[in-house]
């Protein structure tokens, strides 16, 4: 079953063909395209893990790989195509494929199949989920930098696509970001990180020859890249092996929206909902997290033949910064989404922040655990977002109103209250997802959130362990506070009062996903985690040391305390007594700080003074020096005086001498031809008394001479 990996992407990319050269006019067949593809795609996937859960350890030792030839380089080299299968992949294709098709069939509802209200670009919209989705099976299965690169840049390409989906809307507010504005922005930042890891791959290149993971982490590979040094300003003498590290984890931390390449990710929530799922949990930006983890033996080989670790430390550093950074920010928004957005940011942190500190079982692991709990989040949003939607139209109806509504935030929490009764699916599956996120026990991400706090501890890693510890506990805070704003007291808005549940094709995935954010982390679960075993193989098969920490009762409980003190801690402020209507949020009494934190510390204006400014200030300026000041009036002055040249030229040479020339000869011509006319009589007669003449002519002249 193995050598079926390489068609798991396929039926996705197939089924986006088939809808945009054909199944275009018609949705019902475009969604049952898009579906049906994945649903091919989620049983491969799940026969291939389940079949790799049964070798266990064996895949490790040896990973199945499929490689054909693909582009020759040089003599006797070639550049190779192919797919992997071991323990990472394995765990992989069963989270991608599952969390995909819950999102694709999500989506029928969402986007108002069967209703009046479906979005008349419907069958685009699932063409591009479903090459998204083709993007990021593709790259589980990659077996090489460059195909991961590939389908890397395709998700790029559909999360520009899908954010800006709604292009035309627009915001009464001119300083809010609009679909458009949000795509292109999202385009440009990751595009910042790609750079930088391209650069990476072609140094790797340059070193080894190869960008296929199998050649590039031997160990006579990984010993020349940590022995072999490079002089650089600043950092000074460093191995290659740091370099090319530092440039690839450049790709990671704009695709997953690291510190300080994250400002796209929150203004990602202007596409819909099920894309914001796709982006945030499955897909995009657990891409960056997954490159580190494909490329570990690189980050580590430095520390182990060189004893320099910088780069290791470089990701510890960033990860656990960003995951307090962008948990405080979380803590002041009032959009659902956006909350849900600086969280992601925030876990993903904790994901850099475990491979940093060489937690690499407790990464990979957070990394599954997150996407159930984390898609199943958006999801929920996204269907209250639905019901209020609905709500609000059903008022405007009732009041005859149809057509000329003012704007209306749906996404505003400040708008809800109330919805627990009337939407109870949507709110039990997203207390389930939040229970997760905060790290409750048995949900999910106690398990998998607890692991990397204890490996911090126990390798004495305390100020790792401080930072996530913290930010763990606004984290059950921030959830908490949406829990209670959205869900409970009173509606603080009519369209509230009258949101409706989401319908089946939206309820299920979410009942579906519930079941793993809940359960899944027994899968971890401490002192017999099958994970620890199934991918600590994989760990020890790439060169790493996996030490088997002892349960620690303790930090258990200290992991549990948190999470529920930062629940109590919103439930004293948000829920012992709901808000009301018009009632300004409790945090505004923090002043200052809540103001810094609403405003996201002001990152996105310290980038717009400091970079986005002076670059248009440069251009113009250099617009200016290249239309006005310099360049075009000197090309302008040349081609004048080109054509004042050409001008002189054609009235005192051309027309004149050129040109009399010309007509002269052809004067002539014309005159030797009247003179010539005169004897073409056209009789036979004179033609022959003409000869006569001429003979007599000539034979006088012979005997005269």
């Amino acid at each position: 079953m193995f050598q079926l990996a390489w068609l798991v992407p396929i039926f996705p990319l197939l089924a986006f063909a088939l809808v945009v050269l054909w199944a275009n006019p018609n949705k019902k067949l475009s969604h049952s395209l898009v579906i049906g593809g994945v649903a091919i795609s989620w049983v491969l996937s799940w026969w291939i893990a389940i079949a790799s859960f049964l070798k266990g350890s064996a895949l490790a030792e040896e990973p199945y790989h499929l490689m054909v030839n693909w582009i020759p380089i040089g003599v006797n080299n070639v550049i190779k195509m192919g797919v992997a299968v071991d323990p990472v992949t394995a765990v992989m294709l069963f989270m991608v494929s599952f969390v995909l098709l819950m999102i694709f069939i999500y989506s029928v509802g969402y986007m108002n199949y069967g209703t009046p209200e479906v979005d008349p670009r419907y069958s685009r919209f699932f063409a591009y989920i479903s090459l998204f989705g083709a993007g990021m099976l593709g790259l589980v299965v990659a077996d090489n930098l460059i195909m991961l690169f590939i389908f890397w840049e395709i998700m790029g390409l559909c999360s520009y696509l899908l954010i800006g989906f709604w292009f035309e809307k627009k915001y009464p507010d001119p300083k809010r970001i609009t679909p458009k504005q949000a795509g292109l922005k999202a385009f440009l930042t990751t595009r910042i990180g790609d750079v930088i890891m391209y650069s990476g791959m072609m140094l790797l290149f340059a070193r080894t020859r190869s960008l296929t993971f199998s050649d590039i982490f031997t160990e006579h590979n990984l010993k020349m890249l940590a022995s072999t040094t490079v002089t650089l300003p600043v950092l000074g003498t460093v191995p290659w092996a740091t370099v090319i590290a530092m440039l690839i984890f450049g790709g990671a931390v704009g695709k997953s929206a690291q510190f300080p390449l994250h400002v796209w990710l929150p203004d990602a929530m202007e596409g819909p909902t099920p894309v914001s799922a796709l982006i945030h949990a499955a897909t995009m930006v657990s891409a960056g997290v997954y490159l580190i983890i494909r490329m570990y033996p690189l980050f580590h080989s430095a520390q182990v033949f060189a004893g320099a670790g910088q780069q290791l430390w470089l990701v510890a550093t960033i990860g656990a910064f960003t995951a307090l950074f962008a948990a405080s920010i979380a803590v002041a928004q009032d959009d659902i989404k956006r909350v849900l957005a600086y969280s992601t940011i925030s876990q993903l942190g904790y994901m850099f922040a475990a491979l940093g500190i060489g937690a690499y079982v407790a990464a990979v692991f957070h990394l599954i655990i997150h996407a159930f709990f984390k898609s199943l989040l958006f999801l929920g949003s996204g269907s209250v977002i639905h019901g209020m939607e609905h709500g609000h139209h059903h008022v405007l109806h009732a009041h005859g109103e149809h057509g000329h509504e003012e704007f209306f935030d749906a996404n505003d929490m400040m708008n809800m209250g109330g919805l627990k009764d009337k939407m109870p699916i949507t709110f039990w599956t997203f207390l389930m997802g939040t229970l997760a996120l905060a790290g409750v026990f048995p949900w999910a991400g106690f398990f998998s959130k607890d692991e990397i706090l204890g490996d911090a501890f126990a390798h004495g890693h305390w100020w790792v362990y401080g930072t996530l510890a913290f930010a763990a506990f606004l984290t059950a805070f921030y959830m908490g506070r949406e829990v209670f704003l959205t869900f409970f007291g009173d509606p603080r808005t009519e369209a509230a009062q009258h949101a409706p549940e989401s319908p089946k094709s939206m309820t299920w995935p979410l009942i579906g996903l519930a079941f793993f954010a809940t359960l899944g982390g027994f899968a971890g679960f401490p002192g017999h985690s099958w994970i620890g075993g199934f991918i600590g193989a994989q760990a020890e098969a790439i060169g790493l040391e996996i030490e088997h920490l002892p349960v620690n009762v303790v930090l258990l409980g200290v992991s549990l305390t948190i999470a529920l003190f930062g629940l109590f801690v919103a439930w004293l402020i948000y829920g012992r007594k709901p808000l009301r209507a018009g009632q300004a949020d409790p945090l505004t009494a923090m002043g200052p700080v809540y103001t810094v934190l609403k405003n996201k510390f002001y990152v996105d204006e310290f980038y717009q003074l400091v970079i986005i400014r002076p670059t248009i200030w440069l251009s113009k300026f250099l617009y200016g020096f290249d239309d006005a000041w310099f360049i075009d009036p000197i090309v302008d002055g040349v081609g004048a005086f080109g054509r004042w040249l050409s001008d002189g030229l054609r009235r005192y040479f051309d027309e004149p001498i050129v040109d009399g020339a010309v007509n002269g000869t052809a004067w002539l011509s014309v005159q030797f031809g009247g003179i010539l006319r005169i004897i073409q009589t056209g009789e036979v007669q004179n033609y022959l008394l003409v000869v006569g003449l001429t003979i007599l002519m000539l034979l006088g002249f012979y005997l005269y001479l």
